[in-house]
């Protein structure tokens, strides 16, 4: 196989825009820039305090680390959350909606977490095809929904929407109708995120640009976020000034290490699409969370491919999908909601992400382990 056929290319239009070495370098800056701005060298180079300050009800370093953030997305505030990503999601939801409220979200399958939120918090959901524009306008301007949802990442290989021009639209027709966009896996990786293209909330995992365990960063407008510090009045709730200070620290080295990353993965879909491993009917990128390749096999031996490259030195299971322990590359099953959409990959898909590995690296494992799944 050389070159890329129509099939190799059929979701080239679903993957999202990511930024070069030379934006995440710039990225790194400023957000270095927004850490002296709200930092004196010694309160930096401090691990941070515990419990509620008086002044802010949650940790003094804590909100320094707030307030950085919010400037660096350009937002009113920022409010650190236990429970990662989906905490964020849900704590975001929670002082938006009521049980019984009304949500706007994609005609897609919903994210396994997202649809326990959907569950937990009792909100009740009118979905719309964001891939049609026309659809969402006629939709936000009738809808009783109190929410618009979007996540920023893909839900079906066939997404096309463009994060951008959705916010553009809603907010033309409908102003006053807030939007929540799941930025998980587009933080530090794209040109931009949902509050930057002027949604009014963003929410993302600290884990997933090197954070530490547990963390969920909620950027956007003061009222709901003064709202979610009002509610979490337990010192035991809070993100801690010394996990605040490991987040921000970490964050800094995420766009360049992620770039690199976007790197590889492009490089590997162009190799394995030259035919450089015997084996593979068609890859291709997307972003089923990560940006990462899709393998499509010639035989339906994926879980064996799998199972065999874990002894071949890759990681077949995700701790954070690109967290701070994920080194070497990931050869994982399809996500559950590409699947959904489309069954067939299951036995004949794989998912990879170079993490910190160069594409030869998962050359060299595919080509030990195929060959030995074939023979199986």
């Amino acid at each position: 196989m050389s070159g890329y056929d129509a099939k190799t290319l059929k979701y080239a239009d679903s993957v999202l825009p990511s930024l070069s070495i030379e934006e995440a370098k710039e990225l790194q800056f400023k957000l270095v820039h927004m850490m002296s701005r709200h930092f004196e060298g010694k309160q930096f180079l401090s691990m941070g305090d515990l419990g509620v300050s008086p002044k802010w009800k949650r940790p003094e370093q804590t909100e320094r680390v707030e307030r950085a953030i919010a400037d660096f997305f350009g937002t009113e505030a920022c409010a650190l959350a236990r429970g990662a990503g989906t905490g964020a999601i849900r704590m975001i939801l929670s002082a938006l909606l009521s049980a019984g409220d009304k949500m706007l979200i994609h005609t897609a399958p919903v994210y396994t977490t997202t649809k326990e939120t959907i569950r937990i918090l009792g909100i009740h959901t009118e979905q719309v095809d964001f891939n049609d524009l026309a659809a969402v306008a006629e939709t936000v301007e009738t809808t009783d929904c109190k929410v618009f949802y979007i996540q920023h990442a893909r839900q079906q290989p066939t997404d096309t929407y463009r994060l951008k021009a959705v916010i553009e639209v809603v907010k033309a027709s409908r102003p006053d109708l807030p939007i929540v966009v799941d930025d998980n896996y587009c933080a530090f990786k794209t040109p931009g995120i949902g509050v930057e293209y002027g949604a009014d909330y963003s929410t993302f995992s600290g884990f997933k640009v090197l954070g530490p365990e547990g963390i969920g960063i909620i950027a956007g407008k003061k009222e709901a976020l003064d709202v979610i510090h009002e509610r979490n009045y337990s010192g035991g709730g809070q993100v801690q000034g010394y996990e605040a200070m490991e987040l921000l620290r970490m964050m800094t080295f995420a766009p360049v290490s992620l770039a690199i990353q976007n790197e590889q993965v492009e490089e590997l879909c162009r190799r394995l699409n030259e035919g450089e491993v015997p084996g593979i009917r068609a890859a291709y990128m997307t972003n089923a969370q990560s940006k990462n390749v899709i393998v499509e096999l010639e035989q339906p031996i994926a879980q064996k491919v799998i199972s065999l490259s874990d002894s071949c030195g890759a990681a077949t299971h995700p701790v954070g999908a690109e967290s701070k322990y994920e080194i070497i590359p990931m050869i994982y099953r399809v996500s559950g909601s590409f699947i959904e959409s489309q069954p067939k990959l299951k036995e004949y898909g794989l998912r990879i992400n170079p993490m910190k590995a160069g594409a030869a690296t998962i050359v060299d494992i595919l080509k030990k382990a195929i060959p030995a799944a074939q023979e199986q």
